[in-house]
């Protein structure tokens, strides 16, 4: 049984960097670009609004906010959600995946506050399949720091009064207490058992990472190797001018006990005074007791020790750097074979079923609209089937009560991406138009003629 990854941490201004990583704007080295329009986004902005950045801003702007933004104050949290590298790509290979995330993004908006998750992104052009997604800290109720001073001063009989007040705030401390941490990794592990994922050990001093960190650090420490290896070779080489020091000392020393060993054989030395010949005698004892060519040999044996075991750091580290080079590359080959299989295999299932990309677009309609995966492959089959239940206009920003209606996705040449979507026979914007209408009758207000009073003053 795996283990759940779910790693938040706070953003500093904008966080534009980010938003480019999110929306591969700037694409790291692990990403396989052929596989990027798989990404999916699961939360849809709200009207007016293109990216996550600008999600961010239109949070805070229509949040009701009382207090100023302070300019280093924290405006958003990054939240990664994902799994075991393993048991991620069991939920895929299962055809969990849909569920995994729509489950998470659940879990994110029951904890966080449906409004405050404004961006969630599904990544599936890297190894491991992972969310990316964007809360908004806005909280209500006491400040957690004012609730701590109100317990201290009840504690000390000094009368405090708590505020009645339940105004929105933007608070990324109160959001990531400690304890609250703590209850995210618990609540999360909860809604993911049903995937065969669990909580990590509480309590234990391993710290995630995020992707970015990890390739860093490997490329850190690659760097680090190859720079000592550097320092290992100029350190070689300085031991060796050493040592042919050494040697040429050495070899000065011999020759001068040769030359005066010479010099005692000569008959230079037959007429000269006594004093002289003992000051000579004197200097050949001398040399011959220096200790200076044993302190040479000794100097150079202890070199040359240094010596091979810098070469053998250097294998060491060259073997490292080799090791981490190969398994870099093993899994980019292997990814790539991934990726040549699934663009071979989407290829194939484009020549043999040219109406599935119009199918795909449809998919974003159904979830638009309010239809679950299941209602969606059912609409999918072209057959009409009874749905009871709420169905959600784009074009009128309004969402109405079906009851016992017939649905079904027909192909038509004329219509959207090659198929129309009817509601009891009928094309579904008419059924939306007339539930709008209706609408507005049971409120006493005529909608038809208000657009045309609307028309006349443009």
């Amino acid at each position: 049984m795996g283990y759940v990854v779910l790693h938040i941490e706070k953003a500093a201004g904008t966080d534009a960097a980010m938003s480019g990583h999110v929306e591969r704007r700037i694409a790291p080295a692990n990403v396989i670009t052929t596989l990027t329009y798989l990404n999916e986004e699961l939360i849809e902005f709200p009207k007016g609004v293109t990216n996550r950045t600008e999600a961010i801003q239109h949070r805070l702007d229509n949040a009701g906010l009382e207090r100023k933004i302070g300019k280093n104050q924290v405006r958003a949290l990054r939240v990664m959600l994902s799994g075991s590298p393993e048991d991620m790509k069991r939920i895929r290979q299962a055809g969990q995946l849909d569920a995994w995330a729509k489950d998470s993004c659940g879990w994110l908006q029951k904890t966080f506050g449906k409004e405050n998750v404004v961006s969630a992104v599904l990544h599936l052009d890297e190894k491991t399949p992972h969310i990316h997604a964007t809360v908004v800290p806005i909280t209500r109720g006491e400040r957690r720091k004012a609730k701590l001073e109100r317990e201290r001063n009840a504690a000390s009989g000094k009368k405090t009064y708590r505020t009645k007040k339940d105004r929105p705030r933007l608070c990324a401390d109160d959001v990531m207490a400690r304890d609250k941490l703590k209850a995210y990794q618990t609540t999360y592990a909860e809604a993911m058992a049903k995937y065969g994922l669990q909580r990590g050990v509480e309590g234990s001093e391993a710290k995630h990472i995020s992707t970015q960190q990890y390739y860093r650090e490997v490329f850190v420490r690659k760097n680090e190797i190859a720079e000592q290896v550097e320092h290992l070779k100029e350190q070689r080489q300085t031991l060796s001018v050493d040592i042919a020091a050494l040697q040429a000392q050495r070899e000065a020393a011999r020759s001068e006990l040769t030359q005066t060993r010479r010099e005692i054989k000569t008959d230079k030395l037959k007429g000269v005074a006594v004093d002289a010949t003992t000051k000579a005698v004197e200097r050949i004892g001398a040399l011959f007791h220096d200790p200076k060519p044993a302190r040479y040999e000794k100097q150079i044996a202890d070199l040359r020790d240094v010596i091979e075991g810098k070469d053998k750091d250097i294998k060491s580290l060259q073997r490292v750097i080799a090791t981490i080079q190969a398994g870099h590359d093993k899994e980019v080959t292997g990814l790539k074979q991934e990726a040549q299989q699934v663009i071979k295999a989407l290829m194939r299932v484009d020549e043999l079923c040219p109406y599935v990309k119009g199918l795909l677009k449809w998919e974003n309609y159904c979830k638009d609209v309010g239809l679950d995966k299941e209602r969606t492959k059912a609409l999918f089959t072209m057959q009409p089937y009874r749905y009871t239940g709420d169905l959600h206009s784009i074009r009128y920003n309004h969402t109405f009560r079906a009851n016992d209606i017939v649905l079904q996705l027909k192909p038509d040449k004329d219509g959207p991406s090659g198929f129309r979507f009817t509601i009891n026979g009928k094309d579904g914007d008419e059924w939306f138009k007339q539930q709008r209408k209706e609408f507005y009758q049971k409120i006493g207000i005529d909608i038809e003629q208000t657009e045309q009073r609307r028309g006349i003053k443009i």
